[in-house]
This record gives structure tokens, C-alpha cells and sequence, in this order.
């Protein structure tokens, strides 16, 4: 069976014969201030990222290939090549699998067919072995349990960091407006929880809990009382946003944002080293709860994917299976990222499905089931923890007991069509913000912006209780459903004339709204634009910044706000026509929580384009079945409206930004052009540079690798027939031929390059030939000249190909590159080819 053996590096053709160099300023989510490239022999790549210069080499994921490594193989086969049996003796070079051969470099694609081909062969030897000894049969079961246990082993570490994440975030933000005197370590709600000096009308205020106010000015009362609070709260907020956004600046430039557009990208193929290792996955669990403490407009929940991702990695390094080959290590990532939604939402289930529907490139039915265990483990081990003190998974768990009414899918309607409009105008706005903060000074000075941002947002937000609060409990406060011992202004309702119009069951009739609502509702529509302002440009800042919460928040609000509406108007008019029937007076007939949870699911879809997986998410978090309904209409809604302004969801849009090498596979490919149209060379553009199969010796082979920056060549008859025999990567001939000329005895500049099965012909006195037969792919993908490009896209997506040949009655013409395909389509919709800015 033939071995697809592709390319390492994604071609890049460059008119000039010089490689493409990436300059972009800023130094997250892949904008990077330069990616400088080595000399060819180099396997070190080095990438300056604002200051900080990350040598990749050194990072967890598994590095190409080290000097050290490399020195020490090549004394011990220059050792064996001296014992060896003289010159006539021909050596493979991949007689023994050599330091570097076959592995990836940074910034690159891998080649799917070529690693899924390896981990096949890799099973079948496995298999055919265990037929033969007890201890090889123990040792096949061994590897057919590891994926489990590697589940197993992710689902328990990211539950276990989620758990501290949340309680570490839940103290610090209550540090900002006191301190528990019996033990720092104590939250508001822990501090209080054995006190017996609490009220019910003031259950939050106990002696061991003292207000900054009370410590400093020894009053919690007055001006004085206020203001002191008010400057404690933004000195915290601003020192914890300097140690978040310091921190990743110095550590981990890779920390900051949310974490999402790079998974997909590296779920697609991509390779960013370092990204997924051990000190992203510190700093960022570390960074993560400052952001979260200092009352920025983001949420922890896209960022936990980001860290379950991070523990699927490092894990992988366990298993040989999951260390050497990348396609396997991505099938981890895909379950992983159902674990980061798990311990982010309590949503096991929605989890898997938001894997399945908006991270995952590839996603077996294998993966499916793993994600459903890991998403299983990690939930466990989150309630286990207990973080809230509630036995809930999240802050927010809500639970509603009175029915919906058809009569109420209208407003449902209407809130998608809200949340689509803020989905669509938060993606242009943000997109916006972010290219002006990468195209001006704004972009050299991250911990400025982070600071003036963190500034702005703590003088506001603190004087109105809805945007002081953390974002989880607004939501919380929001979903509530009032009862009559609740003392939330949201529940400021007045008491009802007729006092036999009390509560049905578990629910409250409706009643007129009081003074408390009315002053409720203007704070909550202040905090609705403060909400929309700070969340557009906090969301891709240099700190850990997820987006879920923030969107949910203003959904959430803006339902609220419909809720109320909807209710005080079926209080004031039983008689009208569409309430008649089903909302009497003393009824409980509309739950202004439930608006706000369809508000929240509709925004949350208007920006993230989820659909199946963030109904079940929501439905999860609630536990009721009778309001998926609800759900499905206003996220469907809300795609439909949002999908017609613009197409790409909010994680696509940063990728095109930041212009990273992704095939959306949702996106169709419209354009009538053939693969002529697109493959390089192109007319006027320098020929081909190719290997003939034995009519080049060493030198002139290391002189065609020199004086280009290819990271493959084709390899073809000869240059007169130009008849197709196969691909041989960049990296693996130099290896090969370095090697060969210390293993092999009278290997010098002038010896024949063969890419046959049989030696050629050469006079006696001629030195011996070089034969890489056995690094030649002998079945590269080829198209004909006349395929149409849509097909050819497809091939692409869907066996996740680096490169494709270009032939004509089987002679080669040319070549067409991932990069190459995405310029064509950048081009076709209007946009800038040179976007594309990696390799």
C-alpha cells in the first residue's frame, strides 16, 4: 500500500523566488509583529510577539527537530557507517526513522491523508503482533483503552481547574467591596453562611463581612461611606486588569483573547506551537480570574474551552498514539472543547454538540463518543467541587414553573430578531475596533488599553447595581422568577388591591408594577448600552476574554425589559382579544425570567451563529423541556436575521482577521473558475522548479533546494516530458541527504539523485547513487486542468490536502496550495488576497 507522504509545509509561491514574511503589530489571536523566517536548514523557528520572542522549539508540543537530537543521531550512524561494508553498500535513508523526518514545523498545515495513513499502518501492525504473544495482545488492548483513559484523565483536570477557577473568580470579585474579618480567604456569601446575626430583608449583610468603607472610615452609612467604596473598587479593578494583561504580555502572549477562532484553526490542520502548552495553559488559568474579577464585559466560559484544549494537550504527551500523530492528538482537541463548554454552562450534552457544530473540522463518530465521556467526567468532577455552594454547575441555574402561551411566540420572535440586528452590528463594530487596534499605535501599547478600558468600565459601572454586579449574577438575577419572600428591586411589585390575588402553586399571580420596578427598569436600560459600548471594545483585548456571558447579559436584559412589558400590559388588559382565554385576572400568565432566557439564548446566536447546541445548552441550564420551543424559534430567528447582514459568525470574522489558513466548510464555493484559473505558476510567473527521477546529482538537487524557499518539490520524468512521478518534501530530502552523506561511504556532489525502484545506469568509475525512492509520495493528489474549482475546494475541506498537482494527460502544469485557494476566494468576495498572512 502506498504511504501518502505530502507536504510539510503549505507551498508557497512567490513571484520573486522570496518566501512571504508576515508583519502584523500586536501580539494575540495570531497577530503577530513578525514571523521571521530561518535559514532552510533551521528547524528553530522564533516568533517576536510584542516584545516577547517564544522560542517554539521548547514549547510542549512536540518540536520538529533539535540540534541536540539531531548531532547525537548522526555520530552514532556515522559510527555504524564506518563498520559498514564499504561503498558499493547502498543505504535507505529510511532504513531507521530518522530525528525530524515526517514532523511538522511551526505556522504549518498537516497533511490528514498522511497522518491518517500512519496511524492505520501503525493499527495493523498492532493487530497482526497481538496474534502472536500474550504480551502483545496485552499491549493492543493497552492501546485500544488509552483514548479512554486519556478522556478520562482531560475530563478530571479541566473539571478540577474550572472548579478553581470559579471559586478563585467568586472571591476576588467580592475583594473589591470588603473582606471577611474571620478568614480573608471567605467570600461575601461563605462569610455569611454561619453568621446569626442576618435579617432577611438584609440576608447579604453580616458582622463578619465589613464593606471597604467600614474598615477604612469605620462607617457604611453617607458620602464619605460611598465614596471610599467607590475608589476601592476601581483600585482593585485596575490591579487586577494590570496583573492580568501583564502577565500575558510577559509569560504567554498566546493567553490573551478568547481562545476560539485558534482552537478551530488548529482543529483544522494549522499548527501554532506553543499555543496549547504548559505556561498558556497557567498563565491563562491564572489571568483568566483576574480578567473575570476586574468587572471587564467578558466572560470565563469561551477561555475554558481555550484551557480544556491546553490539558488535552499536554495529557496527549502520555500516549505515544496522541504524541506522534497530529491527526489523533485533534480528535483529543475535539473533546476537549466539549469538556471547556461542559464545566463552563453545567451543559454535558450541549457541549459535545457545540464540539460537533461549531469547533470541529473533523469529528468521527469515535470522537463523538469520547467527547460524550470526557464532557461526563468533567461535570462530575465540576459538581463534586461544588464551586457555587448550591449543588448547580453554574451560577445561573434557573428553574420555571408556569407554562408558555402561543400568543407569546411573537415576542419570543421578536427577541431573535433583536438578538440577529446586535449580532450582526456587534461583529461589524468589533471587527472595526479590532483592525484600527491593529492598524494604529493603539495596538503598541496593550497594558494602556487594558488599564483606560478597566478605568472606564469601573467608573461607570459602579454606581448602577446591574453593571456593578459580575455578569454571571446578573444573569442569575435576571433569569429569576419572583416569589414572595424575594427581595430583588426586579421584584419591587406592588401588592396587589384584592388580596385574594396571591399565588397559585409555585407561582406568583400577576401584579402592577412598584416604585422598585420602575427604578429596576431604567437601570437595566442604562445598563443595556453600557453593556453594548463596553463589550464591543473589550472583546479582544490582550487578557483572557470570553464573549458567552457579555452577549448573554445583554440578551438577558433586553428580555427582561420585554418581559415586564408583556406582563403589566396582560395585567392592565385581560379583556383584549389575544389574552383572552388563557390569562385571567390572578393568573400567573407571563414570567418575565422566561423572556429573559430566550433574550439571552437569541443573542448569544445572533453573535456566535449556534443553533442546535445553544438550544440544548439552554435547555440544560434550565431543565425545562416545555420552553425548547421558545428557544428553537428565537435562535433560529436570530441566524436568520443575523445571516442576512453577514454571513460569518464572530469567531470566522476573527479568523479572516488575523488570517489564519481556515476553509469555513460551511461557506460554498459560487465561482464558475477552473483549477487553470487558479494554480501557480501563472502566466508570465518563472516554470515550475521540479526533481527529474534519476537525471540530477546531490549538488545540483542542493542547489534547487537552496535557491528556493519551497517546502516541496514535484519529481517528474524528465524536464522534457514533464510526465508526473511524485511529490518529496523539503525537509525529508535534506535530512535525507545529510544523513546519506554520513552513513553512506562515497557519497559526494556529483552522485546521481534516484527517485527510481532500479538503479540506473552510470559508468564504473562513477560514484555510487544516492536512492530516495523512499521518501517520494507515489501518489500525490492530482486534478486535471480543466476541474472546476468548486470540486476541488471540496477536495480540500474534506481530506484536508496541504497541496494538489495540476496535470494535463498526465503532465504536470502546475501546482494549487491552501493559501492559494484562500487568495481566490478573497479575491472573488472583494477582499484584500494578501490577508492571508501565514505560509
Amino acid at each position: 500500500m502506498f504511504k501518502f507522504w505530502t507536504s510539510l509545509r503549505t507551498y508557497a509561491w512567490d513571484v520573486d523566488g522570496e518566501s512571504e514574511v508576515m508583519e502584523n503589530p500586536g501580539y494575540c489571536s495570531g497577530s503577530f509583529d513578525g514571523l521571521h523566517h530561518p535559514s532552510d536548514d533551521d528547524d528553530d523557528e522564533m516568533v517576536d510577539i510584542a516584545g516577547a520572542t517564544l522560542d517554539f522549539s521548547t514549547t510542549d508540543d512536540v518540536p520538529p527537530l533539535s540540534s541536540a537530537d539531531y548531532n547525537e543521531y548522526s555520530s552514532s550512524s556515522r559510527a555504524a557507517g564506518m563498520n559498514s561494508s564499504g561503498p558499493s553498500k547502498l543505504v535507505d535513508p529510511l532504513e531507521d526513522p530518522l530525528p525530524g523526518l515526517g514532523t511538522y514545523e511551526d505556522f504549518n498545515t498537516i497533511d490528514w491523508v498522511r497522518e491518517k495513513s500512519k496511524d492505520r499502518d501503525r493499527h495493523r501492525e498492532i493487530t497482526n503482533k497481538s496474534r502472536q504473544s500474550t504480551v502483545a495482545l496485552l499491549h493492543s488492548i493497552s492501546d485500544a483503552f488509552s483514548g479512554w483513559l486519556l478522556m478520562l484523565l482531560v475530563g478530571l483536570m479541566a473539571g478540577a481547574l474550572a472548579g478553581g477557577i470559579d471559586i478563585a473568580a467568586h472571591w476576588l470579585t467580592d475583594l473589591k467591596e470588603g473582606i471577611c474579618l474571620i478568614g480573608f480567604w471567605f467570600n461575601h456569601e461563605h462569610c455569611c453562611w454561619t453568621s446569626n446575626e442576618t435579617t432577611f430583608q438584609e440576608r447579604d449583610r453580616c458582622p463578619q463581612w465589613q464593606s471597604w468603607a467600614e474598615l477604612i472610615a469605620g462607617t457604611s452609612e453617607g458620602a464619605s461611606a460611598y465614596i471610599v467604596n467607590y475608589l476601592m473598587y476601581v483600585i482593585w479593578a485596575l490591579l487586577f486588569s494590570f496583573l492580568a494583561v501583564t502577565l500575558v504580555r510577559a509569560f504567554a502572549p498566546y493567553a490573551c483573547g478568547s481562545g476560539i477562532p485558534e482552537i478551530k484553526t488548529i482543529l483544522s490542520g494549522f499548527i501554532i506551537r506553543g499555543y496549547l502548552g504548559k505556561w498558556t495553559l497557567i498563565i491563562k488559568t491564572i489571568t483568566l480570574v483576574l480578567a473575570v474579577s476586574s468587572g471587564l464585559s467578558l466572560g470565563k466560559e469561551g477561555p475554558l474551552v481555550h484551557v480544556a484544549c491546553c490539558c488535552a494537550n499536554i495529557l496527549c504527551h502520555l500516549f505515544t498514539k496522541y504524541r506522534k500523530n497530529e491527526a489523533k492528538r485533534r480528535e483529543v482537541l475535539s473533546a476537549a472543547a466539549a469538556v471547556g463548554v461542559s464545566v463552563a454552562f453545567g451543559a454535558p450534552i450541549g457541549g459535545v454538540l457545540f464540539s460537533l457544530e461549531e469547533v470541529s473540522y473533523y469529528f468521527p463518530l469515535k470522537t463523538l463518543w469520547r467527547s460524550f465521556f470526557a464532557a461526563l467526567v468533567a461535570a462530575f468532577t465540576l459538581r463534586s467541587i461544588n464551586p457555587f455552594g448550591n449543588s448547580r454547575l453554574v451560577l445561573f441555574y434557573v428553574e420555571f414553573h408556569a407554562p408558555w402561551h402561543l400568543i407569546e411566540l411573537a415576542p419570543f420572535i421578536l427577541l431573535g430578531i433583536f438578538g440577529g440586528l446586535w449580532g450582526a452590528l456587534f461583529i461589524r463594530a468589533n471587527i472595526a475596533w479590532c483592525r484600527r487596534r491593529k492598524s494604529t499605535v493603539l495596538g503598541h501599547y496593550p497594558v494602556v488599553e487594558v488599564l483606560v478600558v478597566a478605568a472606564m468600565t469601573a467608573v461607570l459601572a459602579y454606581p448602577n447595581s446591574y453593571t456593578r454586579m459580575s455578569g454571571a449574577e446578573l444573569i442569575s438575577e435576571l433569569f429569576n422568577d419572583c416569589s414572595l419572600l424575594d427581595s430583588s428591586q426586579l421584584c419591587g411589585y406592588a401588592q396587589p388591591v384584592n388580596m385574594s390575588e396571591t399565588s397559585t402553586g409555585n407561582s406568583l399571580a400577576d401584579r402592577p408594577a412598584g416604585a422598585g420596578l420602575y427604578t429596576a427598569l431604567w437601570q437595566l436600560a442604562l445598563a443595556l448600552i453600557f453593556k453594548m459600548l463596553m463589550t464591543v471594545i473589550t472583546f479582544g483585548m490582550k487578557v483572557p476574554s470570553g464573549l458567552f456571558i457579555p452577549s448573554m447579559a445583554i440578551g438577558a436584559i433586553a428580555g427582561r425589559l420585554l418581559g415586564v412589558g408583556m406582563e403589566q400590559l396582560a395585567y392592565y388588559n385581560h379583556n383584549w382579544l389575544i389574552f383572552k382565554g388563557w390569562c385571567s385576572p390572578g393568573a400567573d400568565c407571563i414570567t418575565p425570567g422566561l423572556y429573559a432566557m430566550v433574550g439571552a439564548a437569541a443573542c448569544l446566536g445572533g453573535v456566535t451563529r449556534m443553533t442546535v447546541s445553544l438550544v440544548v445548552i439552554m435547555f440544560e441550564l434550565t431543565g425545562g423541556l416545555e420552553y425548547i420551543v421558545p428557544l428553537m424559534a428565537a435562535t433560529m430567528t436570530s441566524k436568520w436575521v443575523a445571516d442576512a447582514l453577514g454571513r460569518e459568525g464572530i469567531y470566522e470574522a476573527h479568523i479572516r482577521l488575523n488570517g489564519y489558513p481556515f476553509l469555513e466548510p460551511k461557506e460554498e464555493f459560487e465561482h464558475s473558475s477552473l483549477a487553470v484559473d487558479v494554480m501557480r505558476p501563472r502566466r508570465g510567473d518563472p516554470a515550475l522548479a521540479v526533481l527529474t527521477q534519476d537525471g540530477m546529482t546531490v549538488e545540483e538537487v542542493e542547489t534547487l533546494v537552496e535557491s528556493t524557499h519551497y517546502s516541496g518539490f514535484p519529481v517528474v520524468v524528465s524536464q522534457e516530458s514533464q510526465r508526473l512521478v511524485g511529490f518529496v518534501l523539503r525537509r525529508d530530502l535534506l535530512i535525507s541527504i545529510d544523513n546519506a552523506r554520513k552513513r553512506q561511504d562515497g557519497i559526494v556532489g556529483a552522485s546521481l539523485v534516484a527517485f527510481t525502484e532500479h538503479s540506473p545506469p552510470q559508468p564504473p568509475e562513477a560514484p555510487p547513487f544516492l536512492r530516495l525512492r523512499s521518501i517520494l509520495d507515489l501518489s500525490p493528489f492530482t486534478v486535471t486542468d480543466h476541474t472546476p474549482m468548486d470540486i476541488t475546494v471540496d477536495i480540500f475541506r474534506k481530506l484536508g490536502l496541504r497541496q494538489c498537482l495540476v496535470t494535463h494527460n498526465g503532465r504536470l502544469l502546475g501546482i494549487i496550495t491552501k493559501k492559494d485557494i484562500l487568495k481566490h476566494m478573497a479575491q472573488i468576495a472583494n477582499r484584500d488576497p494578501d490577508s492571508i498572512l501565514f505560509n
